[in-house]
């Protein structure tokens, strides 16, 4: 099958076999894949992972086969895929909080073989294939209405940016918001706090064409960073005191430390860009002594089977914008021109279809 592999360069190939799946797994025709960063930043470097190694994290598809101990999901079911394989038996998963599952964090498979050798599976997910294998868990059911070209942005951007306002900031209605970053995340974030009631939502973002968007999905103000501008004063003129809420959108330690400088007292700072392993940040202590909140947020801290039927919920209701974020889609073969659109600054998100 076709398949687009990490072999220390990005390849399209059509050498590639995935393995039925075992009892608790399943198979999953993919029909829909978004263009995440954190696929760009194994390309980069910036996440080292183990080649060769299928690509893609965030897709959607239709289940082909089932293991014997299945029970949830059914051959024909409709998808979302999650790189979350959690275990559902440890003491975190009981407490529903999955994310805090060590009995499957870290851990690296290998279901795929491209041209004979064992490959690895990138997040779990391996969605920038035909077909992937993936655990029960990481396979939640949707409504056979939904496209697939924007419920695949669910299994990553969406609970991502939304999860991080719900489950970990938790905004009050009328608290101030700020977003640095408008990729993918930072553009699920600002709508997480619109269906929040946040107020002000300022968005900010280096690229003048991200404006628009971020109009779109809920902010309130755009602040187009750059030399020119004085970031810090031009978000205290909207909040004199600061603000309640800050999400760091872009993993750069300079953005960390001003989205903690700009918070009001008894404020919290999300972290959600991810910048190169053992980068380090610093701020002032004395300033958290003003009850201000640094938080760290894994895959927007989410419950894959309560949050993805409740986005679905959000979507048909007409609240949550799915559809919006599609920018382009794109044939795998195509892959090189979705990166040059993503690093051009013209993408909302980019779709690979596969079928």
């Amino acid at each position: 099958m076709k398949a687009i592999v990490w072999t220390g360069q990005l390849e399209v190939r059509d050498d590639v076999e995935v393995r039925d799946p075992r009892a608790h797994e399943v198979r999953v025709r993919v029909h829909a894949a978004g263009l995440c960063h954190s696929d760009v930043s194994v390309v980069d470097g910036t996440i080292p992972f183990p080649t060769p190694a299928v690509m893609g994290h965030e897709g959607a598809g239709v289940v082909e086969a089932v293991g014997d101990a299945v029970r949830k999901v059914h051959v024909g079911d409709h998808v979302v895929l999650t790189t979350l394989g959690s275990c559902g038996q440890c003491a975190a998963c009981d407490r529903g909080q999955p994310t805090h599952c060590r009995d499957t964090a870290g851990k690296i498979h290998a279901p795929f073989r491209v041209a004979g050798e064992r490959a690895f599976q990138f997040a779990n997910a391996g969605v920038f294939a035909e077909t992937t294998v993936v655990s029960e868990s990481q396979a939640v059911v949707i409504d056979r209405d939904v496209p697939f070209s924007s419920a695949c942005l669910i299994g990553c951007a969406v609970v991502t940016g939304v999860g991080a306002v719900f489950n970990r900031a938790k905004p009050t209605h009328g608290q101030s918001a700020l977003v640095i970053g408008l990729g993918g995340i930072g553009l699920n974030v600002i709508q997480g706090l619109r269906l929040s009631d946040a107020l002000p939502i300022i968005a900010v973002d280096t690229n003048p064409a991200k404006e628009a968007a971020a109009l779109e999905f809920g902010a309130t103000h755009f602040i187009c960073a750059g030399p020119d501008v004085d970031t810090a004063a031009a978000v205290r003129e909207i909040c004199p005191t600061g603000v309640d809420h800050a999400f760091e959108c872009v993993g750069h330690p300079g953005l960390v430390r001003q989205a903690i400088d700009l918070l009001d007292w008894g404020g919290s700072c999300v972290l959600l860009g991810v910048p190169k392993f053992g980068t380090e940040a610093s701020f002032v202590i004395n300033t958290l002594y003003n009850d201000k909140s640094i938080l760290g947020c894994r895959y927007g801290s989410t419950r894959p089977h309560h949050d993805i039927p409740m986005l679905i919920a959000l979507y048909k209701a007409g609240r949550l914008k799915l559809d919006e974020l599609v920018s382009g889609t794109y044939a795998p073969a195509d892959v090189q021109q979705a990166l040059d659109d993503m690093h051009a600054g013209k993408l909302n998100r980019a779709v690979l279809t596969f079928a």
